[in-house]
């Protein structure tokens, strides 16, 4: 049992294969001849890989930026990060997390098919740092590490991965100008919020994508040019701000620290070149196969993808977003050391992708202005709120990190909240949210059906 648990949770866990195997399946329901199928099924598979390697390269860019920002400012603190909180989680609440990852897919499935909400989550890492946060918590509650926990840990992550895709897609209809995929993230919630927040206070004729560039900067509309260039710069002011001893002694080898600091700017680029060829391999080939799905096994469902599938779309906003963000969750850290409650260190990855993804959706509704304030609000709840969700977390909140984006954290401490009432509290929460949502679906689906107008 053990051993194939593990295998479940290698696999799910890895979105390429997860993706590539439902990829087969889609071209297989539409009975495509076998060198299409194969073809199809391996062209996802790189496509993924080539998205996460690039993802990939932009985060190991970015880390030497979080060492040396912590360097220059001389800040200790608990810095989110999912990654690291899950692999400390893990240790103890392994076994729980893939049965309620198993769970957690079986109940967004049924829902896709069921109600109005068709979208099927296919972040892999994502589906498994939920089960973990979820894991912990009922297991923190009082709800062992039984039947029950899997049952209704599932219930909880099945229903919020298919509600959150659904608060963004009237934005992602603006984004990808169709109604072909959904986002698959974790920041969801952060997102809705920015597009929203752009809708009401942006000015949508002013795009970040239309800004006036001189002809003798032309060469600056090339993203990779402009991405480097800025990069470079903020890098260079940090290298100096830390200084050549650290970078040369601990991050660099030995490297001239300006050149060093240069080097890893263009990294940064390189990863975003890569991540933008994998957005095109995916979209090429994964909307295609999915109609199998969506016409056999769930009708009119879409895929929801990681949040680098938006980036091509608007890459100035991207930039600005992660720079607002990262700003903003700064101003949150010395805000935190006035007070004297614990720090939050801004993460540099999570302000830089769920940064960018805000700044995307506030601009597709609010422009220029809507990607600064949807950017900045969300950059207050991801700097703001692990000081609330580190008290539900029992033993993990003496980690030195937590949890990073707005799909665990407004969740999580709501659920945690009624952890502390006790289980039957917690499990009447979680069987109201299943219910809100079924509810929900009811209604909108009446609510269009009365808006057809019968033919005479």
């Amino acid at each position: 049992m053990k051993k194939i648990l593990e295998l479940f949770v290698s696999i799910a866990s890895q979105p390429a294969i997860l993706v590539a195997l439902i990829s087969m399946v889609g071209l297989l329901l539409q009975k495509k001849k076998a060198n299409e199928v194969v073809a199809g099924t391996i062209k996802t598979f790189a496509g993924f890989l080539v998205l996460t390697g690039g993802a990939t390269i932009l985060e190991t860019a970015l880390a030497p930026f979080a060492k040396m920002f912590q360097f220059a400012l001389h800040v200790q603190g608990v810095v989110p990060s999912n990654e690291a909180v899950v692999a400390i989680a893990l240790v103890k609440y392994g076994t729980p997390t893939a049965l309620i990852m198993l769970t957690g897919m079986i109940v967004n499935i049924l829902l896709a098919r069921f109600t109005r909400f068709k979208y099927i989550f296919l972040t892999g890492q994502a589906m498994l740092y939920m089960s973990c946060l979820s894991a912990v918590i009922l297991i923190s509650a009082g709800m062992g590490d039984g039947w029950q926990t899997i049952l209704f840990g599932g219930i909880f992550e099945g229903t919020l991965l298919t509600i959150t895709p659904a608060l963004c897609q009237p934005f992602m209809r603006k984004i990808t100008k169709s109604d072909q995929v959904a986002m698959g993230h974790t920041g969801n919630i952060g997102y809705a919020s920015a597009g929203l927040i752009g809708k009401l206070f942006g000015d949508k004729s002013k795009s970040t994508e239309d800004l006036n560039i001189p002809k003798s900067l032309g060469f600056l509309r090339d993203s990779t040019v402009s991405i480097a260039l800025l990069m470079s710069v903020v890098y260079v002011i940090l290298a100096i701000a830390t200084g050549p001893n650290y970078i040369e002694s601990k991050l660099s080898g030995g490297t001239n620290y300006i050149v060093y600091s240069i080097i890893q700017a263009g990294t940064f680029a390189a990863g975003f070149v890569v991540v933008l060829q994998g957005v095109r391999m995916i979209l090429g080939e994964i909307v295609p196969a999915f109609q199998g799905i969506a016409k056999k096994l769930v009708p009119n469902s879409k895929p929801a993808l990681d949040v680098p599938i938006i980036f091509p779309y608007a890459p100035n906003a991207v930039l600005i977003g992660f720079f607002v963000s990262f700003f903003v969750g700064t101003l949150s850290m010395f805000a935190m050391i006035a007070l004297g409650t614990t720090v939050i260190i801004p993460g540099v990855v999570g302000h830089f992708f769920c940064g960018a993804a805000s700044g995307i959706y506030g601009n597709s509704t609010g422009g220029r202005r809507g990607a600064v304030l949807g950017a900045t609000f969300n950059s207050l709840l991801i700097s703001w709120l692990p000081l609330f969700i580190l008290p539900v977390l029992g033993t993990l909140k003496l980690a030195a990190s937590t949890f990073a984006d707005t799909d665990y954290l407004i969740p999580g401490i709501l659920v945690g909240k009624l952890g502390s009432y006790g289980a039957i509290t917690l499990v009447s929460g979680i069987l109201i949210f299943l219910l809100v949502v079924v509810l929900t679906s009811i209604v909108l689906n009446a609510k269009d059906r009365s808006k057809v107008v019968p033919a005479k």
